[in-house]
């Protein structure tokens, strides 16, 4: 028997309880809602491809929901690319007074068209077009990630960047967003290196302390090139590289690096962090991301809805703040160390060395150079 109590504490499973009775729903074109006042969950949570992250969003929103007064209702009975401004209208005449999705970037164009939104909507991506007053936007992009780790790498002193990319479409994004950011910073770009699967093109590499690389590259070439870097390199890259504690081989491979990611993932103990429960059965890394996009999409409506918006939130994806109308996240800096990845201001975690020779001490971790947290 499906027992809600096995996934959910009891404090959390009383609220559950609570939305269940007060009417959460899955609306469809078929279905009419009376017109109650309610926030809307706009996910194709049946879509091929994208059902299955939808859905896991929508684990976070419910997870979010504590001593909420209205209730949720999910419209998932629409197509992203074509109907979604349909199900936004649906929504608002059935009485929404506040809309979280879509989740896509076409969905969020439909809208964006629009001369004007109705009720506070909170897009659960990025893009670049003008918006109609109250649309806003909140996603994960690892380009903020990218420009992040340029400011983050200037700040600790690196003067000079090398850029590894490859031909596809997200690492050329990252590398772009990296060496705008850069460049605006006052770094220079000494070289840019397109892996294409000879690593004889990282063999002049030297280790110098105000140079450091930066990783466009996906996890799998990632991992390819860093054993033909120097050890002592300093070297950066997005969350693309962590894929979870567990997997300490893969980690002990990027041994040093810095990157950003989210409390969420790197400092599961803090109290804005355990004050939402986990999803069981437990998540993969990447969904664990999404669960904290729906936790944190669920807090940033709520703070539209009571004219709280420009208000800081200490979000479990970042610290979250208001730049005109997108929802800007800083990430948390963080680090691979002996096999595990953690805050970059944390104290070193000694964890059991599968190659003690390997790594001496934490100087082996990146150039000598004067670091900031």
């Amino acid at each position: 028997m499906f027992d809600m109590q096995r996934i959910f504490p009891p404090r959390w499973f009383c609220a559950l309880l609570a939305l269940y009775v007060s009417g959460f729903a899955s609306a469809t074109a078929e279905t009419a809602q009376p017109p109650v006042p309610h926030i809307a969950l706009l996910l194709p949570l049946d879509a091929p491809g994208l059902g299955s992250a939808a859905r896991v969003v929508q684990q976070g929103v419910i997870a979010a929901m504590q001593n909420t007064v209205l209730p949720l209702r999910t419209y998932s009975n629409y197509d992203e690319t074509r109907s979604a401004l349909a199900s936004y209208k649906m929504a608002v005449a059935s009485g929404a007074v506040a809309v979280i999705g879509p989740l896509t970037r076409n969905g969020i164009r439909q809208l964006a068209e629009e001369k004007t939104l109705p009720v506070p909507t909170l897009a659960l991506n990025i893009i670049d077009t003008p918006a109609p007053p109250q649309l806003y936007f909140f996603g994960l992009a690892v380009e903020a990630e990218a420009r992040q780790i340029a400011l983050l790498a200037k700040k600790q002193g690196r003067q000079q960047a090398i850029i590894v990319t490859a031909n596809d479409p997200l690492a050329r994004r990252l590398q772009f967003a990296f060496e705008e950011q850069w460049i605006t910073s006052g770094g220079e770009i000494l070289r840019e290196i397109e892996y294409t699967g000879d690593t004889m093109v990282f063999a002049d590499i030297a280790a110098d302390p105000s140079t450091m690389t930066f990783f466009a590259t996906d996890i799998e070439k990632s991992r390819t090139i860093r054993p033909y870097l120097p050890n002592n390199m300093a070297t950066y890259a997005t969350s693309q590289l962590f894929s979870g504690n567990k997997d300490t081989l893969l980690n002990f491979d990027f041994e040093g690096i810095r990157f950003v990611d989210m409390p969420w993932l790197m400092q599961t103990d803090l109290p804005a962090v355990t004050a939402f429960p986990r999803a069981y059965p437990p998540l993969t890394t990447d969904q664990e991301r999404l669960y904290a996009l729906g936790i944190d999409a669920w807090r940033l409506i709520n703070n539209l809805i009571s004219n709280r918006a420009k208000q800081p939130l200490d979000g479990v994806t970042g610290q979250i703040r208001l730049n005109g109308q997108t929802f800007a996240r800083t990430a948390l800096p963080s680090l691979f160390y002996q096999g595990h990845a953690q805050a970059a201001d944390a104290p070193l975690i000694q964890s059991v060395q599968l190659f003690p020779d390997q790594f001496k001490n934490a100087s082996s971790v990146e150039a000598p150079v004067t670091v900031k947290p």
